[in-house]
């Protein structure tokens, strides 16, 4: 393991401590459609007060390229409705999980378990490639990133109803 991936870690720890943040994700009432705001909590909050929430399965936020990714593979796969996810709000910088999750979907996993093509820095999920090839065929992902317009977002859902 390099320096600068343990100092990276360290600063993701004391980041926790310093600026937590309590709120990860909000259950819905629908059971095919997930949405995941990547690092904009304010838009999580907005989505998870709106009646769109009578459609969604389940809206959270995604900070990370790998632990998140990792949660969020398993999370789907154990889903046995859900159909698609929903990526929008803003990628969080330096980890870029929003590029990692575009490019896991698109093309992959290579021999280490790192993600083909993405600009993250630490993109190694744990999950067994099997894991990862059942979420690549049983979701569908939109591709919404840099969206944080609620009309819009509701529009999509109520468009894969």
């Amino acid at each position: 393991m390099n320096i600068k991936f343990q100092l990276e870690q360290a600063a993701g720890v004391v980041c926790k401590v310093m600026y937590p943040i309590p709120i990860s994700s909000f259950s819905g009432r629908g059971t095919e459609i997930a949405v995941c705001t990547l690092s904009s909590i304010a838009l999580l909050k907005k989505i998870s007060n709106d009646d769109i929430m009578d459609k969604l399965l389940i809206i959270g936020r995604l900070f990370s390229e790998n632990k998140g990714i990792d949660q969020l593979i398993h999370y789907c796969t154990t889903s046995h409705t859900m159909k698609y996810l929903i990526l929008c709000g803003k990628d969080t910088n330096g980890h870029y999980p929003g590029d990692a999750l575009i490019n896991l979907m698109q093309f992959g996993l290579d021999d280490h378990h790192k993600i083909i093509g993405t600009r993250a820095p630490y993109p190694f999920i744990r999950c067994h490639p099997n894991l990862v090839n059942k979420f690549r065929q049983q979701i569908k992902l939109v591709d919404m990133r840099g969206c944080h317009n609620l009309n819009k977002i509701i529009e999509t859902v109520n468009s894969l109803n």
